[in-house]
């Protein structure tokens, strides 16, 4: 460890007006545990305009944030981040949507040395903020939201909170999809396992989950399945497929194991899971914003597989 002697100040400038202090910290001290910065801040060593203030103090542009003398970890002795090549779907002064690859994190941590926002953030050093609007599971390709303006953020958090993003996916999952359109309504709860593990399964003291399903291509052993999220749970749509007696193929905590195996053998099995459209009114001009990401290979030839050649 080595230490910050002097206290430095900071001003907040407009992009980081409305955010809570508290985040506000975590982002300027990166690396600083998160209980010892709570702990400067209830002890009051954190002034903003030289009063104390609580972990939820909303900033104003042109507020003054002292920060106290902290110690700072050593420099990580992981490997750095470096460039992806990212294919960009949609950009401009306040966004940006990439097509996720299958088997790409969106953010370092629990064994990835780095992700998605950490490699935009090497390939664009001028870029003054850029933050995760949502997330993907790692094996799940498709449209990510990357923010480039903190207002940007904040609003298409709140376009999530209230289900104002139209999120649209396509999966390859097991059997054959009866009953036609419908909805899958049970509550999710996550927990972790005894190794640790995050699990989310359906369960009555849930939280409120629904899940649109329609079917695109059927046949006895697979289908495929457009779904919309009309809620945002962990893992929503894979843990509603499995218990609906479906499970995403490739799906390695929900999924059928021996299946997978053996799909495996084959031609490799990534969870068939892709992120296909996403619409949503503009966070800023509030134009109405539609884009969509092409099918992968491994999906298309899925769907080539499940639907009859006179169909096609």
């Amino acid at each position: 460890m080595k230490e910050l002697r002097n206290a430095s100040l900071l001003e907040v400038d407009a992009e980081s007006a409305a955010q809570r202090v508290d985040n506000f910290l975590l982002r300027h001290l990166k690396g600083v545990p998160k209980s010892h910065v709570y702990r400067v801040l209830r002890s009051g060593q954190v002034r903003v305009n030289s009063g104390r203030v609580k972990p939820d103090y909303r900033l104003k542009a042109g507020d003054r944030v002292r920060l106290p003398p902290l110690r700072l970890p050593a420099p990580s002795q992981r490997p750095a981040a470096r460039p992806l090549a990212l294919p960009v779907v949609f950009e401009d002064a306040a966004l940006l949507v990439i097509d996720k690859p299958s088997g790409v994190a969106v953010h370092g941590g629990s064994g990835v040395s780095f992700g998605v926002i950490e490699s935009l953030r090497v390939s664009r050093p001028q870029a003054k903020f850029l933050e995760l609007a949502h997330r993907l599971d790692r094996d799940t390709s498709g449209l990510l939201v990357i923010a480039k303006r903190r207002s940007a953020l904040v609003e298409l958090h709140r376009m999530l909170r209230e289900g104002e993003m139209e999120k649209t996916y396509v999966a390859a999952v097991r059997g054959r999809w009866r009953g036609g359109a419908r909805d899958l309504d049970q509550p999710l709860h996550k927990h972790v396992t005894a190794g640790g593990e995050r699990r989310v399964s359906v369960h009555d003291d849930g939280m409120r989950a629904l899940t649109r399903v329609r079917p695109l291509a059927v046949s006895e052993r697979f289908s495929l399945l457009e779904v919309r999220l009309l809620t945002g749970r962990t893992h929503q749509i894979r843990v509603h497929l499995a218990h609906a007696g479906h499970p995403v193929i490739g799906d390695d905590k929900y999924g059928d194991f021996e299946l997978n195996r053996t799909l495996a053998k084959e031609k490799g099995a990534r969870l068939m899971l892709h992120a296909h459209q996403l619409a949503f009114a503009h966070p800023v001009t509030k134009s109405r914003v539609a884009l969509e990401a092409p099918w992968p290979d491994p999906l298309r030839s899925f769907f080539d597989r499940v639907t009859p050649s006179h169909a096609r």
